[in-house]
């Protein structure tokens, strides 16, 4: 599935980091652009259960194609939350269906170093930005 320009974008940036250190320091740069969310968009029923972190998401449709807003109030999930918006943001529901989540953070170069708690949380995200229709 071909990767919008703001996913080949940050692919690109991964891809000529050199080690950990770099990527983090990726992660928090990207991290820094999410728009933090209201507060009264900081809601129950827009909280993604299953994170260790407090997640916010929000999910508008336009013309058949998905936006997704979403926050964190800790800095590394503001991170993986930008790439993973870069990855679903302005695709159609049948388009987010075919994402491998593990493949588009392995392709970044993620995959290896996140926690195991870092990883449910991304599925849990995952699993909610799937399961809005």
């Amino acid at each position: 599935m071909k990767l919008s320009k703001t996913a080949q974008q940050i692919l690109d940036s991964f891809t000529a980091a050199n080690g950990w250190e770099q990527k983090m320091r990726l992660l928090m740069q990207i991290g820094a652009t999410l728009e933090p969310l209201q507060e009264n968009e900081k809601t129950d029923k827009n909280q993604v259960q299953g994170c260790e972190s407090q997640v916010w998401l929000i999910a508008e449709q336009h013309n058949q194609l998905w936006q997704f807003k979403a926050y964190s109030d800790a800095r590394l999930i503001r991170g993986l939350l930008a790439v993973l918006l870069a990855r679903v943001n302005n695709l159609t529901t049948d388009e987010i269906q075919q994402i491998d989540l593990e493949d588009w953070f392995q392709q970044l170069g993620l995959a290896k170093q996140l926690s195991s708690s870092r990883r449910d949380g991304l599925r849990a995200i995952f699993k909610s930005i799937k399961s809005i229709q």
